[in-house]
């Protein structure tokens, strides 16, 4: 694992340069006006398109508040957003474009976005301002009042409501950095990559509840990346890695970041088409998760290998960890079917956390640790080391008889099993777990089993 910090590193180090020009274009240059009504995207992208002819620089969204639809950013062109400044998403949807559109796991069509990126080299979005993307203005009950606005005619709302912009997206990208930039309130995801490479997000600062699907950061089918001293409040998943392709998301080191979700928090799927391979996450906080700490799951064929999670602090989190094989087998983006997938190799250290209360909880009385393969296919190779787990207690014996579903098909989720037969650690088709100095600390009586591991 340190060999591979050390590579990443350095990859990041050599291939990640600034824009080769120090030019500078301000958009209100272009015309863009800063009155909150004016949408502005023919003056921002123009001022990007000019970056570009001209060998690349830096486009600058001065103080003030500029509405604007779809801007693609291109080759050596960095966004800089200064500080009282704010990128504003349109409520119009018609003024988003897509980008390499896709159906995700939920069956939503995606593609759309704020601010994307296709096939370009050498990016970045950088700046103490703000990107916006007034994601509540999408809800059902505010998309129609702005369709009838418009004179849309009813039986269009759903195409336009449907395919809810992300706030900033990358595709097939390499070489970009996002650093210290706030993003708020996106319709769908917040920062997504897909297929990109040598990346580095940093100081970046995340507020996403607008509305469903408020992901912070979603690193998909991508590689050679570092994510870090990120500050990230999501609806839904913090930092999730996928591969709705099947192309690996590999060679990753996630690093000192707060993270608060009402979901999961660190996430490896549910979309996970291709392998998930060389990836640390270290020194971490999570705080108020309502839907799991640390989730790994492959589902859709991925193979899960050589995964490090060490140094994590969680407090008022259900289910720290998670880990499940399953055989659900979804494909995206018309790509093959995959075969079942493994999940092998995955060292977990240096945790501590505070489950959530009895009345808190999704499943009660709750449970520390689940690891879970299916009956012809067995989770391999996990260690599990230094680490203190506090929970509320209330089970009773008789859960101890508890008989859990397998469910291979279903989505992964840890609910899903109701209660199981052990508070602290309950592992099933599962071979070579190993445990080195664990600790489970109940608040309350618990009738049921600290530990039951059932190996295959």
């Amino acid at each position: 694992m340190k060999k591979l910090l050390y590579i990443v590193s350095m990859l990041l180090a050599v291939t990640l340069l600034s824009c080769q020009s120090d030019k500078h274009y301000v958009i209100t240059t272009y015309g863009a006006i800063s009155d909150q009504t004016t949408i502005n995207t023919k003056a921002i992208q123009q001022a990007i398109d000019d970056c570009y002819n001209n060998g690349g620089g830096t486009v600058i969204v001065p103080s003030g508040h500029f509405i604007t639809g779809t801007v693609l950013l291109k080759d050596n062109v960095t966004l800089h957003v200064e500080e009282g400044a704010q990128l504003i998403g349109s409520d119009n949807p018609m003024d988003y474009i897509s980008i390499d559109p896709f159906t995700d796991a939920t069956g939503q069509v995606r593609g759309k976005c704020l601010v994307g990126a296709e096939g370009a080299n050498n990016i970045a979005i950088t700046g103490q301002g703000i990107i916006d993307g007034r994601g509540e203005l999408f809800l059902s009950k505010n998309i129609k009042k702005t369709m009838k606005r418009l004179g849309v005619a009813q039986s269009e709302y759903g195409v336009y409501a449907s395919n809810r912009p992300f706030l900033v997206r990358l595709v097939k990208s390499s070489n970009i950095q996002v650093k210290d930039i706030s993003l708020r309130q996106p319709a769908a995801w917040t920062l997504h990559f897909f297929q990109s490479k040598n990346i580095l997000v940093d100081g970046v600062k995340i507020y996403s509840h607008a509305h469903k699907n408020n992901d912070g950061i979603d690193l998909d089918s991508s590689s050679d990346a570092i994510i870090q001293n990120c500050d990230i409040d999501s609806g839904d998943d913090a930092i999730c890695f996928k591969t709705t392709s099947p192309v690996a998301t590999s060679n990753v080191v996630v690093s000192n970041c707060t993270l608060k979700s009402d979901w999961g928090t660190i996430k490896f799927g549910t979309e996970s088409m291709g392998d998930f391979k060389n990836i640390v996450v270290k020194n971490c906080t999570i705080n108020d998760t309502r839907g799991g700490g640390i989730k790994i799951l492959s589902v859709d064929g991925a193979n899960i290998d050589n995964i490090l999670i060490d140094n994590i602090k969680m407090n008022n989190v259900d289910m720290p960890i998670f880990i499940r094989l399953g055989e659900r087998l979804r494909t995206y983006r018309d790509a093959p079917k995959q075969k079942v997938g493994s999940i092998k190799n995955i060292q977990i250290s240096n945790v501590t956390a505070v489950t959530r209360s009895i009345e808190e909880s999704r499943v009660t009385p709750p449970a520390g640790i689940f690891i879970t393969g299916t009956p012809n296919h067995a989770v391999e190779n996990i260690t599990l080391s230094n680490i203190a787990i506090t929970l509320p207690g209330g089970g009773t014996a008789e859960q101890v008889k508890a008989v859990i579903a397998e469910d291979e098909k279903r989505y992964p989720e840890f609910s899903f099993f109701g209660v199981l037969p052990a508070y602290g650690l309950y592992a099933r088709h599962a071979k070579n777990i190993v445990k080195e100095n664990i600790t489970f600390s109940l608040e309350g009586e618990d009738g049921r089993e600290e530990i039951i591991i059932e190996e295959n």
